[in-house]
């Protein structure tokens, strides 16, 4: 495996973990938000539920946008790649 991919094995890695860790900590922030706001109005586990859930459908948006933008990009890149290798194999015929 040479440098440039192992390179890019460990960011894959390293955006994975983040990404995880966002998924989890940033919905129980909010989480834990709602619990002291619950504590302060008696209204337990309204707004504890309300604060995860929205920021969880939130993120999992987030992420899935992002995904998609990602695939789309790595799909018009490789059809210009293809687009240019098809022209360069027209021109050696020609």
């Amino acid at each position: 495996m040479n440098v440039a991919d192992r390179r890019d094995t460990y960011n894959g890695f390293g955006d994975a973990l983040a990404r995880a860790f966002e998924l989890v900590t940033t919905p129980a922030i909010f989480g834990w938000f709602g619990w002291l706001l619950d504590g302060r109005l008696g209204t337990r586990p309204l707004f504890t539920l309300v604060f995860t859930l929205v920021v969880f459908g939130y993120v999992a948006w987030k992420m899935w946008s992002g995904y998609e933008a990602s695939m789309q990009a790595q799909e018009h890149e490789l059809l210009r790649r293809e687009g240019s290798d098809a022209g360069a194999v027209a021109e050696r015929r020609g």
